[in-house]
């Protein structure tokens, strides 16, 4: 467990202080992440790079010359929000383009793309390098939906070295997407890890056993074995790694051997050890390899096998100089100190709504939100028991934690005057911005789309209820891909949606349509234990997850609940 903890909410941002106080010489802290002390030549394509936390080095450690020119920072195995990858790229764009460097991962994927698509919007030129080396998670036919894990360092490297060198944005993308193309990881696990704040492991391998291909998110392996000797550690890593070499990828590779956490690198040497003359006989030419703790998951006792294969361009660009606080070669030693004191947003400016009506809707949407907030910190354990038998374990807390952003968020607009489009549209960013991943999006993106249908100048009905609950689940669907069935909380999303339709057609009141609604929903949401989930990081457990409800359609669902008895109380119309 995780035993320097502070306040476990406020863990992964009090980290990202520490760190960039430590190396100050080579980052620059901003709200969410880290910028390059020295920035790059003006006109240079920029790398931004980033997850979650619970990872170092990964991503703040790769900030630095021949590397990334920035890293975001989500919270602890959470996809950064929109928001802050917006507000970092735009800092670290030098006129050249920005490449966003991200894992594979549903959040990440969302946010991430939302945020490369408001960058074009805004002229600046945003492409996007998600990492699939993984092999663990999906066969060689299905590439494209595998995880990105170890295989971040060769890849954003070498991506950073092209992008250090001068290439065009063209040019770098297309370095970075062959050395992602060319690079596969595989690995073990000997125990799992502990959220920060938390007493309990998400998952334990048993003693005397070995977990095979496991995540970096606290996911548990698909395999299990027993604890065996470095030499059959390393034939087991290698032979799965040879099988999927790229065609005619050559014999020139680099290899990394990474650490979870949890892993002493005296362990690393020995295995390593065993891994050289395993590649060497299968002939192979070791490239500048590198072992130690480079994508860790917290305190997880495990490792990882990542190989590179390397064209002469990707070579050239894997040994070129690099300057982190994670990865030092040929470093330049120049030192730069500076104020460490970080840039703040502006305050939010809510326009005030001109009506007495307005006002009062405002207010409305704000009880709820505050209401709800107070619900989902309740159940937050709750949920993070459910989310650990098919997830990570964090959506309780990320639940939590945009809720209440988005409470606070609420209050303040409703302190400055605004309606209840305004006020909802606040609490939506704020939700979004706080949670992280991946339901951190959807929630954001589907409540910023319920806004819509408000009118500042007037009390939500009937109506626009109706018109703003559809407007979510037809974003929620379109950004989330999913449907019912496929355990996600569109199970109980639906059901809320068309009983509420349903009702107001058949001359119900708002609050006797919204509760039944609501009881359609939680019945929904409690019938995921009996499905598969066929989305998302759940969907890697199969089996597993059968017998435990979906975390997200349970949120729903309470959520829907609170809700119902907000209206009622309020007597809307």
């Amino acid at each position: 467990m995780t035993k320097i903890c502070g306040d476990a909410e406020n863990f992964a941002t009090s980290a990202l202080r520490g760190f960039a106080s430590l190396y100050r010489d080579i980052v620059q802290p901003v709200r969410g992440g880290v910028l390059r002390s020295q920035p790059g030549a003006k006109g240079k394509v920029a790398l931004v790079v980033g997850g979650g936390s619970g990872h170092f080095p990964a991503f703040n450690g790769y900030v630095g010359t021949g590397f990334a020119d920035a890293a975001v920072a989500g919270d602890v195995f959470a996809s950064p929000s929109t928001q802050a990858i917006l507000r970092i790229a735009r800092q670290a764009n030098l006129g050249g383009g920005v490449i966003l460097g991200y894992g594979n991962y549903a959040g990440d994927v969302l946010n991430f793309s939302i945020a490369a698509e408001r960058l074009r919007a805004e002229g600046i030129d945003a492409r996007m390098i998600a990492t699939t080396d993984d092999i663990a998670s999906a066969p060689a036919e299905e590439a494209s939906r595998r995880r990105g894990t170890a295989g971040d360092v060769p890849v954003f490297k070498i991506t950073g070295a092209a992008a250090e060198a001068g290439l065009s944005l063209d040019e770098v993308e297309a370095v970075g997407q062959r050395a992602n193309e060319r690079t596969r990881s595989f690995g073990v696990a000997f125990d799992g890890c502990t959220l920060p704040g938390e007493t309990e492991k998400l998952f334990h391998v048993p003693h005397g056993r070995v977990a095979l291909g496991l995540g970096v998110h606290g996911e548990q392996g698909i395999d299990e074995q027993n604890l065996m000797r470095p030499e059959a550690l390393a034939a087991i890593l290698c032979e799965r790694l040879l099988k999927e070499a790229p065609p005619k990828a050559g014999s020139r590779i680099t290899a990394l051997l990474n650490g979870l956490g949890g892993t002493k690198y005296e362990e690393l040497f020995v295995l390593w050890e065993a891994i050289i003359p395993y590649l060497e006989n299968a002939g192979y030419t070791l490239v500048a390899p590198i072992a130690g703790e480079y994508i860790t998951s917290l305190d997880m006792a495990g490792c990882s096998l990542t190989i590179t294969w390397l064209d002469e361009e990707l070579e050239r660009f894997w040994c070129a100089p690099v300057d982190s606080a994670a990865f030092r070669r040929n470093a330049v030693t120049r030192v730069q100190d500076h104020a460490l004191s970080v840039l703040t947003d502006a305050p939010a400016v809510y326009m005030k709504s001109l009506t007495d009506a307005g006002r009062d809707g405002g207010r409305c949407v704000a009880s709820i939100m505050v209401k709800l907030s107070h619900a989902l910190t309740e159940a937050e354990a709750e949920l993070g028991q459910i989310d650990a038998h098919a997830g990570d374990g964090d959506h309780g807390q990320g639940m939590a934690r945009g809720a209440a952003a988005s409470a606070k968020a609420a209050l303040a607009a409703v302190e400055a005057g605004a309606g209840p489009a305004t006020v909802l549209a606040a609490a939506a960013d704020a939700w979004a911005d706080r949670a992280g991943g991946t339901s951190g999006a959807l929630w954001g993106a589907g409540l910023f789309a319920f806004s819509t249908a408000f009118d500042d100048s007037a009390v939500p009905d009937a109506q626009s209820l109706s018109t703003g609950l559809r407007r979510a689940m037809e974003k929620i669907t379109a950004l989330g891909k999913a449907k019912p069935g496929d355990k996600t909380l569109m199970d109980a999303l639906v059901p809320l949606v068309e009983r509420f339709e349903q009702g107001l057609r058949q001359g119900e009141n708002v609050s006797k349509a919204w509760n039944e609604a609501a009881k359609a929903s939680t019945t929904a949401a409690e019938a995921t234990k009996d499905l598969l989930p066929r989305l998302g990081r759940a969907r890697t457990h199969g089996e597993r997850s059968k017998g435990y409800p979906d975390a997200g359609a349970i949120s729903m669902a309470l959520s829907a609940r609170v809700v119902g008895e907000a209206l009622a109380s309020l007597s809307v119309k």
